[in-house]
C-alpha cells in the first residue's frame, strides 16, 4: 500500500452562507436607478425608494422572467422593463398597468437589508429564516461624528474559487511572510459564537518592497469576522515614527459555487493638526497598500486548488478548527454543533519561525549588496574606459 498522502479536493457546498453580507457602499444605490448585483447564484436588483430607503429584491421578474435590472424605477417600485410590472420593496406586485387586478400569488424575493458603517448588507438564508439583526456587524464608532476619513473603496471578482479560501487566511500565520512580506512576530485566534478573531504584531520584511515589505513598517492587528463573510481589521500602524489608526473592512459575496466578489473599503482616523487633503493622502496610500495584499493572495487563489484535508504543522494554526467555526453558516440551523460555536483559542510559537526567516532575510541582504556592489563596480569600469585620454592627445 502507498504512503503518499493523497489530496482530497472535496465538493463546493451547494448551498451558500447564512448571514448577513455586504453589497458595497450605500451611496452608491442612492441615485433612484435600478442596480445589479450577482449574488447567490442569481442577480439582485437595487434601489432607492421616494424616502430613500434601500430596497433589495430577486433580479428577476415573476412575471415572464424580465430583468428588473433593466427595468426603471417608478415612484418606490421598480419597474420591469417586459410587461411594465411593478414591484415595491416588501416583494410585493404593486400595480399591472393594463390589467384590472393583480394576482394574488404576485410575490417575488425580497432581501432584508441593513447599513452599518456607511455599507448596505442583505440578510441570506436557505431556509429563510428572518434576519438576525443581533448579529451585525458593529458600527464604527467616531465614523458619523466625521472623525474617519471617507472610505476608500475597492472590488475584485474572483473566479475558480471558493470564498472558504479566503476565510482560511484567518488562522494563516506563514502566509503573510511568503505571500505578504511581514514578519508575525505574535499571533493568535479566538473563535466563539459567529465571531472569529485574529490578533497578530508584524513588521515588514527589509529585503522587499511590494506589500508589507518595508523594515519601518509595524502592525498590530486585529481582525474579526461577524458571521461568514464581514471582516473589520482594526490596524495600529507606525511608519518611520508616525502612528495612524486604520480600519480595513474586508467583505465578500458568493456569486456561484467557485466565484465570489471580495470587497475591500480603508477608512482612516484623522490625525489632530493634519488638513484633510494630506489625511486622504494617507488613506489613499494605505488603500493602495493593503489592495495589493489582497491581489497577492488573488494571485494565490486562482492558481491553487482546493484542499480538504490539508496535512499540517504546528505552525499552520487551527485551521481544522476554523473550518469547523465557518460550517455553521451551511447547515441548517437546527444542525448547529457546540463544536462549531464554542469558544476556542490557540496561539502560535512564531520563534522558530522567526528565526528561520531572520537569516532567510540576511542572506538576501547580503546577496544583493553583493550584486549591487558588482554593478556599481560594472557601471565605473564602463565609465573609465569610455573617458578621452589626456596622454593621447584625444
Amino acid at each position: 500500500m502507498s504512503d503518499v498522502r493523497t489530496l482530497d479536493q472535496g465538493h463546493a457546498p451547494e448551498r451558500f452562507a447564512r448571514g448577513w453580507h455586504c453589497l458595497g457602499l450605500a451611496s452608491t444605490f442612492a441615485d433612484r436607478k435600478p442596480h445589479a448585483i450577482e449574488a447567490f447564484g442569481t442577480k439582485l436588483v437595487v434601489w432607492a425608494d421616494t424616502q430613500g430607503e434601500l430596497n433589495v429584491l430577486d433580479g428577476y421578474c415573476r412575471h415572464m422572467g424580465g430583468d428588473l435590472t433593466q427595468g426603471s424605477v417608478k415612484g418606490d417600485e421598480i419597474a420591469c422593463p417586459f410587461h411594465d410590472w411593478r414591484w415595491g420593496g416588501d416583494g410585493k406586485c404593486k400595480t399591472i398597468p393594463y390589467a384590472r387586478r393583480v394576482p394574488l400569488r404576485a410575490r417575488t424575493q425580497r432581501y432584508e437589508t441593513a447599513i452599518v458603517n456607511d455599507q448596505l448588507l442583505v440578510w441570506h438564508d436557505t431556509e429563510g429564516s428572518k434576519a438576525d439583526h443581533d448579529i451585525l456587524p458593529p458600527q464604527l464608532p467616531g465614523l458619523d461624528e466625521g472623525l474617519y476619513t471617507d472610505w476608500q473603496w475597492s472590488s475584485e471578482h474572483i473566479e475558480g474559487s471558493h470564498c472558504r479560501e479566503l476565510i482560511d487566511n484567518v488562522v494563516d500565520m506563514a502566509h503573510f511572510y511568503y505571500v505578504h512580506f511581514a514578519f508575525p512576530t505574535s499571533f493568535r485566534n479566538v473563535f466563539e459564537g459567529h465571531i472569529a478573531t485574529q490578533f497578530m504584531e508584524s513588521k515588514g520584511r527589509p529585503d522587499k518592497t511590494e506589500g508589507y515589505g518595508d523594515a519601518e513598517l509595524f502592525l498590530k492587528s486585529e481582525a474579526t469576522y461577524y458571521g461568514p463573510s464581514y471582516m473589520i481589521n482594526w490596524l495600529d500602524t507606525d511608519y518611520k515614527g508616525f502612528n495612524t489608526e486604520v480600519i480595513l473592512v474586508n467583505c465578500h459575496i458568493p456569486t456561484g459555487p467557485d466565484s465570489f466578489l471580495l470587497q475591500y473599503g480603508i477608512t482612516v482616523k484623522k490625525p489632530e493638526g493634519l488638513d484633510d487633503k494630506t489625511t486622504d493622502f494617507i488613506a489613499t496610500k494605505y488603500a493602495e497598500m493593503f489592495g495589493s495584499g489582497f491581489l497577492q493572495d488573488v494571485h494565490i487563489w486562482k492558481n491553487k486548488v482546493p484542499v480538504q484535508n490539508p496535512l499540517l504543522c504546528e505552525e499552520d494554526g487551527p485551521v481544522y478548527q476554523l473550518r469547523r467555526w465557518y460550517e455553521q453558516f451551511y447547515v441548517d440551523q437546527a444542525e448547529v454543533k457546540g463544536e462549531m460555536v464554542d469558544r476556542f483559542e490557540f496561539e502560535v510559537d512564531t520563534t522558530k519561525a522567526n528565526e528561520y526567516w531572520q537569516d532567510e532575510v540576511a542572506e538576501n541582504l547580503r546577496l544583493k549588496a553583493e550584486e549591487d556592489a558588482a554593478s556599481e563596480s560594472a557601471a565605473e569600469s564602463a565609465g573609465a574606459e569610455g573617458e578621452p585620454s589626456l596622454m593621447s592627445g584625444t
